[in-house]
């Protein structure tokens, strides 16, 4: 993103645009209205067009935000601003319907390998390919932070270029610590890297890459959007009973971080929601689960929920509980007036007025009788009601 607006900046002043750049992470109110203040000037004196670029623009908080929206309306400013957030949730509604939204997707496999190509022949590295016989030519030399030559294997670039998740700079970090990893170690391996010839190099394979990156870089973000991306996708793969794709959304979860209480709670919630009455232990999995979790934490819970969410892929479903409460809802909601009372007979009368008002007259005693008691327990306004049934809508 900040690439981008370095590259709007220089094609802004070959027009003329003043281009101005602002890190939300930094800048306070009055530094955004003494930058409002010039553009004005600029745009009143010179009839200069001003380019505002802020940087982690969810920092701001909503009325910071709003100082923006009457300059961006009148055109005092042209206004750029880089999240890693969801617009949807982190910018005004008001600021994000004058704005174009515009989706940077994660880089390709092959960009990623064209990138980490680019970055090993800055650094004189030579690459090895599959047969360790000839090393591709490389700009620049590797004597200056070696003696020996330093080799990488076209293998390792390329389960970087894998393992990074189309995240550029976490492969130029991970290649990075892999190189000086290996320098600091010094330790020479013997190449074959010209026909009928050998030499003494340093040389960095597919395990030293992944002893840099430690693990595979995971894209998730606890407090943003693929928090609420996966877990949804937890939920939908539950519910469509893909045990397989239900271990895989909780471990991508897991794995980058998230609070396994978190999980849990949405397993309970999973059980009576989607599983309900079908299979009414679901609820005591789940709650047992949650205790589980919270009595030894990670990494050894994971297994806990592991089971759980397995379970829960395989049991029956049953939306019946939910569905009816969800009609319940609606009759209150749609009910026009005074909800109706408590019929009397239906009353508690602790007290000698209220028995002498009516209160619990008439009512049976259900334990009492042994054939099924014929009595209302609905107000009599909606006597009859069914709310198991299908509702119109």
């Amino acid at each position: 993103q900040t690439t981008l607006a370095h590259i709007i900046a220089n094609s802004s002043k070959k027009n003329g645009t003043r281009f101005v750049t602002l890190s939300a992470t930094s800048a306070k109110t009055n530094d955004v209205r003494d930058v409002i203040s010039q553009a004005q000037n600029e745009k009143r004196l010179f009839k200069r067009k001003t380019i505002l670029f802020i940087d982690e623009i969810h920092r701001f908080n909503k009325s910071q935000q709003d100082t923006f929206l009457p300059h961006v309306e009148c055109g005092t400013v042209t206004l750029i601003g880089a999240t890693t957030e969801n617009p949807s949730f982190q910018v005004n509604a008001a600021l994000l319907s004058r704005c174009r939204v515009i989706v940077l997707e994660k880089l390709s496999v092959e960009a990623m390998e064209a990138i980490l190509m680019r970055a090993v022949r800055s650094l004189g590295v030579q690459v090895l390919g599959q047969g360790d016989q000839h090393g591709s030519s490389a700009t620049g030399s590797s004597s200056e932070s070696s003696e020996f030559p330093v080799y990488i294997e076209e293998k390792a670039l390329n389960t970087l270029a894998y393992l990074c998740d189309g995240d550029a700079r976490t492969g130029l970090n991970g290649l990075q610590l892999a190189i000086q990893a290996r320098l600091a170690v010094g330790k020479t391996t013997p190449l074959s890297i010209t026909e009928g010839g050998s030499a003494d190099g340093i040389l960095i394979t597919e395990e030293h890459v992944k002893e840099g990156l430690q693990r595979s870089h995971i894209l998730y973000d606890r407090a943003g959007e693929e928090h609420y991306n996966c877990i949804s996708a937890l939920h939908k793969s539950m519910r469509g009973s893909d045990e397989n794709a239900s271990l895989y959304w909780l471990a991508r979860m897991l794995e980058g971080g998230e609070d396994p209480l978190y999980v849990a709670r949405r397993l309970v919630r999973f059980a009576s929601e989607d599983i309900g009455l079908a299979d009414p232990l679901a609820l005591t999995q789940a709650v047992a689960a949650y205790q589980g979790c919270h009595f030894i934490g990670m990494p050894e819970c994971e297994v806990i929920l592991a089971q759980c969410v397995v379970y829960f892929a395989r049991a029956p479903k049953s939306i019946e509980v939910y569905r009816a409460y969800s009609n319940v809802k609606e009759c209150l909601r749609m009910h026009t007036g005074p909800l109706p009372p408590v019929p009397l007979h239906l009353r508690n009368a602790p007290t000698r007025l209220m028995k002498n008002l009516g209160y619990g007259k008439g009512y049976k005693y259900n334990p009492m009788y042994k054939e099924p008691v014929e009595q209302d327990y609905l107000p009599e306004e909606l006597k009859g009601t069914d709310f198991f049934k299908e509702r119109k809508t």
